[in-house]
C-alpha cells in the first residue's frame, strides 16, 4: 500500500454503522492501512439493517455496508475473551489512529478508556464519535443519525408550514460528522508528526449538525426569530420550488436569487406576459406574491419535460437541475463524469458499486484497492502480516473461540 496521502498511516477502526466508518473514509481511499474489529455476536448493525444483495439475508450481502465499507480489512475478534481481548490491544499498539462511535462508557467496560489506550500506545490518537458527546446529562443516551437530526433542531426545520415535520431520509447528520471528524483527524496527524505526540478527539454528532443550520441557530441568538418549516421555499430567493413538469412525478427544481437571475428566468419561459407584472420585478414582490408565482410557472412546465426546463433555464444563467431519482443519479453524465461510483468486485455478491468522494487530489487520486470485506476476512492475514503471529498460536486460539 504504497500509494495515497495517507500511504503508511495505520487505522484500527472499531467504529460501525455509517458515521464511524465514513470518519475514516477518506484515509482509507488515500492509502492508509484500515483494520475493523468485529464479531459474529456483536457485528455492525450496517450489516444486518440494509438492503441485500439479491434479497438474501446475510452479513456478507449488505448492499450497504458493501457501499460503505471499501478499502478496509475485517478480523473476526471476540472481545469478551481475555485473548481476544490481547490480541486488540496488540492492534491498538500497531495502530497511530484508533476510531470508535460506540454509546459513551461503551469502551471504558471493555477497559479500553483513553487513559489504557494512552498506556498502550502513547502516541496515538484516539477518535471518538458519539451522538451527544461524550459528557454531559444526556450524553451516556444511544442513538443514530435520526435523533440527531430531531436535536439538533433540523427535523423541525424540514417540511411544510401546514403540516407535521418531515424527517430527512436517513441519518442526514451521519454524513456531516465525518467531515468534521476527519478535519480534525488530519490536524492530529500534522501534530503527531511534528511533535510525536497522540491525543484524544472528541467529536459530538448533534453539535456537528447544528453548524449546518447556522443562518438559522444565529438568527435566534441575534434576533430572537425562531425560524419555521417553509416547504422549498427561501428568504433570499422567488422563485425557489421544485416544479411538475411532464411525465409522471418529474420536476425541475429552479432557483431564482437575483435580478439577473430573474432576467434570465423570463427568458428561459419564453417572456410569458405574467412576468411582467410590477410586482413581479423586485425580489420583494415575488416573495409577496409567491403562491401565485409557484403557479404560474407550474402552468407552464406543466407541459415540458424536466430536462427541457433546466436546459433553457441553464442557459439563461439561471440555477436549475432535474429533480433525481435513484436510477437518474445513477446515470446522470455528471457523476458518470467525476467516476462517483466506484464499481467493485466483492467476494461474496460480485460487482458491487461503492461510493466515491466527494474531494478531488490532483497529484493522489481516491481509488478502490479492495472492496468492502466480508466478515472475518482478513483474520488470518491481519495476525500473520500485521502481528506476526505464528501460525500455530493462530490454530489454537481458534479452537479456544478467539476469532469468534
Amino acid at each position: 500500500m504504497d500509494k495515497g496521502a495517507f500511504s503508511g498511516v495505520k487505522v484500527l477502526e472499531l467504529a460501525w454503522v455509517v458515521a464511524g466508518p465514513r470518519m475514516i473514509s477518506y484515509l482509507a481511499d488515500q492509502g492508509a492501512t484500515v483494520v475493523r474489529i468485529e464479531s459474529k455476536k456483536h457485528m455492525d448493525t450496517l450489516r444486518t439493517s440494509s438492503q441485500y444483495y439479491k434479497n438474501i439475508r446475510h452479513p456478507d450481502r449488505s448492499i450497504y455496508f458493501a457501499a460503505s465499507n471499501p478499502n478496509r480489512m475485517s478480523i473476526q475478534l471476540n472481545l469478551k475473551h481475555p485473548k481476544g481481548m490481547d490480541i486488540a490491544k496488540k492492534l491498538i499498539a500497531w495502530a497511530d489512529v484508533v476510531t470508535e462511535s460506540f454509546s459513551p462508557g461503551q469502551m471504558e467496560k471493555m477497559g479500553l478508556s483513553y487513559e489504557e489506550i494512552k498506556k498502550i500506545n502513547p502516541s496515538g490518537i484516539f477518535l471518538r464519535a458519539s451522538i451527544l458527546g461524550q459528557n454531559g446529562p444526556y450524553a451516556k443516551h444511544p442513538g443514530f443519525g435520526i435523533l440527531a437530526n430531531a436535536i439538533s433542531g433540523i427535523t423541525a426545520l424540514t417540511g411544510w408550514p401546514d403540516r407535521i415535520p418531515a424527517i430527512p431520509f436517513g441519518g442526514y447528520s451521519d454524513t456531516l460528522l465525518p467531515r468534521m471528524a476527519a478535519a480534525a483527524l488530519m490536524a492530529a496527524l500534522v501534530h503527531r508528526k511534528k511533535t510525536g505526540r497522540g491525543q484524544c478527539l472528541e467529536i459530538s454528532q448533534l453539535e456537528a449538525a447544528i453548524h449546518f443550520i447556522s443562518p438559522v441557530v444565529l438568527d435566534y441568538l441575534t434576533n430572537g426569530v425562531v425560524w419555521e418549516r417553509q416547504g422549498n421555499r427561501s428568504p433570499s430567493h422567488a422563485p425557489h420550488n421544485a416544479y411538475q413538469c411532464k411525465g409522471e412525478d418529474r420536476w425541475c427544481a429552479i432557483a431564482v436569487g437575483s435580478d439577473e437571475d430573474w432576467e434570465g428566468f423570463k427568458k428561459a419561459l419564453g417572456h410569458p406576459p405574467w412576468t411582467e407584472k410590477p410586482y413581479f420585478a423586485t425580489l420583494l414582490g415575488r416573495k409577496k406574491h409567491e403562491e401565485e408565482l409557484d403557479a404560474l410557472i407550474e402552468g407552464i412546465t406543466r407541459d415540458r419535460e424536466a430536462e427541457e426546463v433546466m436546459e433553457k433555464m441553464q442557459s439563461a444563467g439561471v440555477p436549475a437541475y432535474v429533480v433525481l431519482n435513484t436510477a437518474d443519479v445513477f446515470s446522470d453524465p455528471q457523476f458518470k463524469h467525476r467516476s462517483f461510483f466506484w464499481l467493485t468486485k466483492h467476494p461474496v455478491c460480485g460487482d458491487i458499486y461503492a461510493y466515491g468522494q466527494a474531494v478531488s487530489l490532483s497529484k493522489n487520486p481516491f481509488e478502490v484497492r479492495m472492496p468492502a470485506p466480508c466478515l472475518g476476512e482478513h483474520t488470518e492475514q491481519v495476525c500473520v502480516e500485521l502481528l506476526k503471529m505464528p501460525p500455530r498460536e493462530i490454530e489454537a486460539l481458534k479452537l479456544e473461540g478467539v476469532f469468534e
